[in-house]
């Protein structure tokens, strides 16, 4: 792809993309690699981008700085920017490989930075059709290179992203009782916005210490409890604030909250402004 500073400007760019089917007994690398990104397993080699090569026949080997890594059908290899690396499909059967390379400070930011990806080498999710439907609709992106379709590739790259990051976090809950009961506890507390809620009862009710319920709810939802619950009162606070003419007081107090100062801080904190300057703004409106 070519790549204009424009698109480097926008912080996500794509490189490279395309499909490669990798018969039984075929060398590889082909000698007809494309020179840039040619490598011989002896030697490896590291890449001025990131890639994510999704693998959806055959099976393979990936070894990188982090270790030695076993790829099957529904594999994502994800190559990081300056990490020696090499890999290649298992002999007697071959792979089908689709690739993207990319980059970017945003690239840099989702595979570096984010706690599920980071340090992340093959992760397997299956062979899907939302994954498999991404890579072919950056394809066709790739083959037409019409203006502005580097920004639609970058919007397509963080969609697949979002995909691998969903389906890490649903894997380790789906099917799992705790899944049940942190839905069950999210629903308690929606239902329950104007009052305390007594989540170590929920916790004990279904046979749960609190602090592993508590550790596996911020892993699913990324907030603890308390936090969650809070934040479900301060939206509520803002519809009241804007569809009511309660007063800042009676808000608070319907919420539940024993002090209108600490209503008023925690509101500001959350919303960036107070109660009153919020009302104030839909006033002069």
């Amino acid at each position: 792809m070519s790549v204009s500073e424009e698109d480097q400007a926008w912080g996500l760019y794509l490189n490279v993309a395309g499909k490669s089917k990798i018969a039984p007994g075929v060398l590889y690398p082909s000698p007809i690699h494309p020179s840039g990104y040619y490598f011989t397993w002896q030697n490896g080699r590291t890449l001025n981008e990131y890639q994510i090569n999704y693998i959806t026949e055959g099976a393979g080997i990936l070894e990188n700085e982090r270790g030695k890594f076993m790829v099957k059908a529904g594999c994502l290899m994800i190559i990081r920017k300056d990490e020696w690396h090499r890999y290649h499909p298992v002999k007697s059967e071959g792979w089908v490989e689709n690739f993207i390379g990319f980059d970017g400070m945003f690239a840099h930011h989702f595979l570096h930075e984010n706690q599920i990806l980071q340090g992340q080498s093959v992760i397997h999710c299956g062979v899907h059709e939302h994954f498999i439907d991404t890579y072919y609709k950056i394809f066709e992106l790739a083959k037409n290179e019409d203006p502005g379709n580097q920004h639609i590739a970058a919007a397509l790259i963080i969609k697949l992203l979002g995909h691998i990051v969903a389906w890490e976090k649903q894997r380790n809950f789906s099917g799992k009782p705790i899944e049940k009961v942190i839905q069950q506890a999210r629903f308690y507390m929606r239902e329950n916005i104007e009052h305390e809620v007594n989540l170590e009862k929920l916790a004990m009710d279904n046979n749960l210490a609190y602090s592993y319920f508590r550790k596996m709810f911020k892993k699913y939802t990324g907030i603890s409890p308390h936090q969650y619950h809070l934040d479900l009162k301060m939206m509520r606070a803002k519809e009241l604030i804007l569809t009511s003419d309660k007063s800042i007081k009676e808000i608070s107090y319907e919420l539940d909250f024993q002090s209108i100062h600490y209503f008023s801080r925690l509101f500001k904190k959350k919303m960036g402004q107070n109660p009153s300057e919020l009302r104030n703004t839909i006033i002069r409106i």
